[in-house]
């Protein structure tokens, strides 16, 4: 926390809205794909074997954009903290607009036989090699470029430009649904996302080019303290302790994500029979009110201190959850209603960057958040979700059983909190 507050100035927001103009961008190209996931098991896979197999193949292939993401997110790090921040940010917005156009134009499974999965899965390769430097290099390029005191809402504001790509991809598909027929989704309407998402990326490509480097890493360069080893071997030596801290906070942000955005559309539907068009209405009020939810949480930590913040909206979020569990059974404004709650609680997340950003030092910045939050991020949100979908199919999990595993991951956020008070 700081005494005095130096309000963000026009340059500042300048920064954070082209910023989160980007990121909202390259979230929508990766997550269109699990808004899509049922149409692009239909087109994709062969259609004589069981729909829910086509559906775990489809979230298999999704499932590695997010395995690739370490080994991105560490080549794009290393590059960051060598020779700077801004060259890289452009960078990783053109690999995810490549492979999202691409995949937009990619013919199916009745045209090319297996030839067509594979080039899905190689086009998600690349998509989450590039997600995996752009979300590090985004929280450090816009920390860097606004005072501490305002550090906070400035993030909390990058945060939800970050969530609202997942409102615009269920927005998108909402409209997709409800102007055309299912069988008009399967023949060509499901590319449209993909292509304009393509598009916009090349779009936000060319906009970043008036952004400038952060004046962080100009002064390290002026004063020759770039690290003079591998930033990933200064990682591995100096800076162990700040692993645990690091990947529980990712763990935290990860299943708030996964569970709100992934999971929970998809037992919307199975569980609780709603169709495609109403649950991406309903998601899209949820995921608005996660938006708004950010931009709070953020304030707040710049008043309060980014770790009781983020403890306290953890275990809110939790609680949001088991509510919602209990609120299905009375109707869909009951449920809008427990979404949207769900949504205000999930700002948890945007805490997490302001805590991260404080565990590395300004020359490793990049590659200490990239190595961890992407290993941690990657392996939670790679098994969480078919591991989710293969106990709904065979043993009947609901949204209560979820509930319980989000409620741990609230308790752990007092551990966090003990371990990180340190580093406030």
């Amino acid at each position: 926390m700081n005494s005095v507050a130096i309000p963000l100035s026009r340059h500042d927001y300048k920064v954070i809205s082209l910023s989160l103009l980007g990121g909202a961008l390259e979230v929508f190209d990766f997550i269109i794909f699990v808004f899509l996931s049922s149409t692009i098991a239909d087109v994709f896979f062969p259609a004589h074997t069981p729909e829910w197999i086509r559906l775990l193949e489809s979230m298999t292939i999704f499932s590695v954009g997010y395995l690739a993401r370490p080994l991105g997110g560490l080549l794009i790090a290393h590059f960051s903290d060598r020779y700077g921040r801004k060259h890289m940010f452009n960078f990783t917005v053109l690999f995810m607009a490549m492979p999202c156009l691409v995949m937009g134009v990619l013919p199916g499974y009745d045209q090319v036989g297996y030839w067509a999965p594979l080039m899905l899965l190689l086009a998600r390769i690349v998509q989450g090699a590039a997600l995996g430097g752009e979300v590090p290099n985004a929280w450090v390029f816009v920390a860097e470029h606004t005072p501490a005191s305002q550090r906070g809402l400035a993030l909390g504001l990058l945060q939800a430009g970050l969530s609202f790509g997942y409102m615009l991809a269920a927005l998108t598909v909402t409209l997709i649904n409800s102007y055309f027929t299912g069988e008009e989704v399967t023949q060509w309407a499901w590319r449209i996302p993909f292509i304009v998402g393509g598009v916009l990326g090349f779009i936000s490509v060319w906009l970043r080019r008036w952004l400038q480097e952060t004046p962080v890493f100009v002064a390290l360069q002026r004063d020759r303290a770039l690290s003079e080893r591998l930033p990933l071997a200064n990682i591995l030596r100096k800076h162990r302790s700040s692993v645990v801290p690091a990947s529980l906070l990712t763990v935290v942000l990860t299943s708030t994500v996964i569970l709100s955005v992934v999971i929970l559309p998809v037992i919307m539907q199975k569980e609780w029979y709603y169709d495609a068009a109403s649950t991406f209405k309903i998601s899209c009020a949820g995921i608005l009110a996660m938006n708004i939810g950010c931009i709070i949480a953020g304030h707040v930590a710049d008043k309060a201190g980014a770790w009781p913040v983020f403890a306290a909206y953890a275990v809110l979020t939790a609680v949001a959850v088991t509510l919602m569990s209990f609120m299905s059974g009375f109707g869909t404004g009951a449920v809008i209603a427990g979404y949207v709650l769900l949504g205000l609680c999930s700002g948890t997340i945007a805490a997490v960057p302001i805590l991260m950003i404080r565990l590395f030092p300004s020359k490793v910045k990049v590659t200490g958040i990239a190595l961890i939050y992407n290993i941690a991020y990657s392996l939670c949100s790679s098994i969480m979700p078919l591991s989710l979908l293969a106990f709904y199919h065979f043993a009947h999990w609901t949204l209560s059983a979820v509930a319980w595993g989000v409620a741990a991951t609230g308790i752990m956020t007092f551990l966090i909190y003990r371990k990180g008070r340190s580093f406030d």
